[in-house]
């Protein structure tokens, strides 16, 4: 397997192309001038192109950052009990972190954070990655029913015109955006209801595909059928964006992690095959990947105030303009913060180990005593290191 210094290459790889997808996914809601309503909608006036972009990172993305959590999870597990810690310990600190930092990111940024859901999750899978395999299935089997449920209802609502939410109109001030989300939250936080408990379900996955050896060198075998099982997972996505925006529940939560499983097979495979220097590509993906939290908040960050009314207004630009010349702009937007995200992610990590976000949750989830030292430290680029 592919080894970068002391790192594997293929988990900063797919966690930087989950990045990248995830995005892909949310500049569409950010573009449409009547706000996160889109998302169910489907963008105002687009055209088969605009489905298609969107069929392809729908969830997909965001399963495979859900099912790399999972490993990171696993990897943290491993670490405190070779250290003789006590798990979860620090780790709940940790979560409470991360749940503050995604309230902030959805009341100011976005209203379909997933941080949120991230930390509330974590909780129960930081008790049970230390149980027994039959205690894991059994909380993965209850979690992914709970989740089979909720889908079956909302698309069987869908389906018989009952399941459209009702969106207040989208202000186009920053305040009143902050307001809307702050009196709205069973409206735009209700997906928390499917995220959390899909979560639990690829967590503990993730931690299961890792044991059984995913990135080790004995792990082809596993990589291969874990791509098998992507191809399906593409087969059903055709089959469900064929049948329009009532299968969109089914498409993100049940499809979508089938395709994540085949992305977590194919990338480190293809990367075991890859010789020579690491090209611009691979680079600025590893480097998103190793500052994923920062680039997450960072890239819907950028897209508010290029697409906001009270930014730079381009959502509304667009409105006007014919579907072709609205997408070509999209798709340059989003080619473009993601040039600037890995752009500057390589640089921080020139004299940085973390992103400004992990290097805050670290110190803020360290020990008393080691926070106290690391403030007597002088600012140095090698105390940073």
């Amino acid at each position: 397997m592919t080894v970068s210094g002391p790192r594997l290459a293929a988990p900063d790889v797919l966690r930087g192309l989950a990045i990248a997808g995830t995005f892909a996914t949310n500049v569409w809601v950010f573009a449409d001038p009547r706000g996160p309503g889109a998302v169910l909608a489907g963008f105002a006036g687009g055209w088969w192109l605009d489905g298609v972009l969107l069929a392809v990172s729908n969830g997909k993305f965001l399963a495979l950052l859900t099912l790399l959590f999972g490993i990171g999870m696993e990897l943290q597990y491993r670490s405190a009990v070779r250290r003789g810690l006590r798990w979860p310990g620090r780790y709940l600190a940790r979560a409470g972190i991360l749940f503050a930092e995604g309230l902030l990111h959805y009341l100011l940024v976005f209203e379909f954070d997933v941080l949120m859901g991230y930390a509330i999750a974590s909780v129960p899978v930081a008790w049970l990655i230390g149980r027994s395999r039959t205690v894991r299935l059994a909380a993965a089997g209850l979690a992914g029913a709970f989740v089979l449920l909720v889908v079956g209802v909302l698309t069987l609502g869908m389906l018989t015109g009952a399941g459209d939410p009702a969106f207040p109109p989208y202000p186009s001030t920053w305040t009143g955006q902050v307001w809307l989300r702050l009196t709205q939250p069973l409206l735009f936080r209700i997906e928390l209801v499917l995220i959390v408990p899909s979560a639990v379900v690829l967590f503990l996955a993730g931690s299961a595909l890792l044991r059984a050896g995913l990135f080790d060198d004995g792990g082809a075998r596993l990589r291969r059928t874990l791509v098998l099982v992507g191809v399906a997972g593409v087969l059903l996505n055709v089959l469900t964006s064929l049948g329009g925006p009532a299968w969109f529940a089914v498409e993100r939560y049940l499809v979508a992690p089938l395709v994540a499983a085949g992305l977590l097979g194919l990338v480190p495979e293809v990367l075991s095959r890859l010789r020579g220097p690491a090209g611009p590509v691979r680079r600025g993906l590893t480097a998103i990947g190793r500052t994923a939290m920062t680039c997450y908040v960072g890239q819907n960050v950028l897209a508010a105030v290029l697409f906001h009314d009270w930014g730079f207004g381009l959502a509304g630009a667009l409105a006007g303009i014919s579907p072709q010349v609205r997408t070509v702009v999209v798709v340059a937007v989003w080619a473009g913060v993601m040039t600037v995200s890995a752009v500057a992610a390589a640089r921080r990590l020139r004299s940085h180990d973390r992103g400004p976000l992990e290097a805050l949750t670290h110190l803020a989830a360290a020990p008393r005593d080691l926070r106290r030292r690391a403030g007597r430290r002088p600012a140095s680029r090698r105390d940073a290191r």
